[in-house]
């Protein structure tokens, strides 16, 4: 990550909001290491097969930790956003509610994004528009 040609307040900014996605990331992926009794009820009424969280919170830890690791943060937001994506499909399948449930991930997958945007000048120099 670069911090070269990055305004101190934009640098500020997304560190917040990666940091913002990755406490959520972190309470997330705890409960379902710590198998706690309310991950099993929400997995059994999204259908998903209970034993399986612990995987799915391994696999959350892995993203994030590869998110937070400098070097590797784009592919890491790749990941997360593929794990979101995986979200929002449940979600939509089970009928669940749109702006609170089913678009949850991809608010989270833009956090990631903006905040890893907003502090990395490398991945802003991918996009095509420029200050004009």
């Amino acid at each position: 990550m670069t911090t070269i040609d990055t305004p101190k307040a934009m640098l500020w900014t997304g560190r917040l909001l990666s940091g913002l996605f990755v406490a959520f990331m972190l309470m997330d992926l705890t409960m379902k290491l710590l198998d706690l009794p309310v991950v099993a009820e929400t997995s059994r009424q999204l259908g998903l097969p209970t034993d399986q969280a612990r995987l799915l919170g391994k696999i959350q830890l892995i993203c994030v930790a590869l998110y937070l690791y400098p070097r590797t943060a784009v592919l890491g937001a790749i990941l997360v956003t593929a794990y979101m994506g995986g979200a929002v499909e449940t979600h939509l399948r089970v009928g669940s509610p749109l702006v609170s449930h089913i678009l949850f991930g991809v608010y989270l997958a833009v956090m990631a994004w903006g905040g890893l945007w907003l502090r990395d000048a490398r991945l802003r120099s991918l996009f095509p528009w420029r200050r004009l």
